[in-house]
């Protein structure tokens, strides 16, 4: 008997090790949440633009790695992140070229009739903005032939002024407001609206920018927390859900398309022009539908890797000021990298970090979001 079902055994470890199978996973996941939403609120339709728009970024992404090939445009490790990602050197980069547009074209055919178009107009400005500052750098990057494009001064510069165009155009046509929820309490911001909302998009689009450091970690996050902005809109029943859950899901089956190459080993890399324009997509969402704490519990992975990042340089700074000598709390930052250098699997550590994200999804769903 036991010869029967060893095997078996090992088919189970082996089909859930396999990140092709979890891929495939995280697909039926959020495809069987859209079934449910449509079936749920009968008024939005989800499924078909996921699916839809799953494959068409898929298939755009496939035509478009030959393409970057030929061009020779190609990833740039840097010297002093771990030893292993070397064998990573030449992979066609700048990925976010290809699936970040099709969500947006996609969002804007499916509801140009819709009566808040405007604002799926305003945010796919705001997303295609940061999406070519993110080009710019990597094409800097790449006439450098170092992994740096922009200094990062110009890139906050940028960052910040497409931020204020885009909050003082919001707040002038009351599409945010300073009621801000925060956990289950709504606090009156006032004023300060204007600094907080550049403050998220900035935050977010930088934080985004550092998770995109291992094979499909930024992509699967980031189909995740959009498939959970969507579906913590229309469990708060908002006005313009209409319009903002379906540019959540058309955001969500863009970044899965564009996985189904960015896993391990990645054949493409999204680059800054992909990082940045997911954290501008996810800011801009959660401040017109007033959604920035449940960005922030859903989006904690993200959050993890900025606060690493923080906390390592603030007290190798002061350590060193204080002692003579800096002193490292993780191994490398992002904390993806010291997991990394832990010893664990690129692959473990990503699937690990998607599912930390889809059970802060399903925290917020439970315990914070209000029908």
């Amino acid at each position: 008997m036991e010869k029967y079902i060893k095997p078996l055994n090992k088919k189970k470890i082996s089909f859930f090790n396999n990140i092709n199978s979890q891929i495939l996973i995280l697909f039926g996941i959020i495809t069987c949440v859209c079934l449910f939403s449509d079936l749920y609120f009968k008024n939005y339709s989800l499924t078909i633009p996921f699916i839809i728009t799953t494959f068409v970024s898929s298939l755009i992404t496939y035509i478009g790695i030959p393409i970057l090939k030929t061009i020779k445009i190609q990833q740039i490790i840097r010297e002093e992140g771990p030893k292993k990602h070397y064998i990573k050197q030449g992979t066609p980069t700048m990925g976010g070229i290809f699936f970040i547009p099709i969500a947006i074209i996609i969002a804007n055919i499916l509801y140009f009739k819709n009566q808040d178009y405007k604002i799926i107009l305003t945010l796919s400005l705001l997303i295609i903005s940061f999406m070519l500052i993110g080009l710019i750098d990597d094409l800097i990057s790449l006439k450098k032939k170092f992994n740096t494009g922009l200094t990062s001064n110009q890139k906050l510069i940028f960052q910040f002024c497409i931020s204020l165009i885009f909050i003082i155009f919001c707040a002038s046509n009351n599409l945010l407001s300073s009621n801000i929820q925060i956990a289950n309490r709504i606090v009156d911001i006032g004023n300060l609206l204007y600094p907080l909302g550049i403050f998220v998009l900035l935050a977010e689009s930088n934080s985004t920018n550092l998770t995109d450091g291992l094979d499909g970690l930024l992509s699967g996050c980031s189909a995740l927390i959009f498939t959970g902005l969507a579906i913590t809109i229309l469990v708060e029943n908002q006005a313009n859900a209409e319009t903002l859950a379906p540019l959540c899901i058309v955001m969500a089956g863009s970044s899965m398309g564009f996985l189904v190459f960015n896993k391990h080993p990645a054949k493409l890399f999204m680059g800054d022009s992909g990082s940045l324009a997911i954290g501008a997509s996810l800011g801009g969402i959660a401040l017109i539908s007033n959604n920035l704490w449940s960005l922030l519990v859903m989006g904690g992975v993200l959050a993890a890797e900025s606060i690493s990042v923080i906390t390592q340089v603030g007290i190798f700074k002061i350590s060193k000021k204080i002692k003579g000598k800096g002193h490292k709390l993780f191994l490398m930052t992002p904390i993806h990298h010291h997991f990394e250098l832990k010893g664990n699997k690129e692959t473990h550590i990503v699937t690990s970090f998607w599912l930390v994200t889809l059970l802060l999804i399903i925290i917020n769903l439970v315990f914070i979001t209000k029908p």
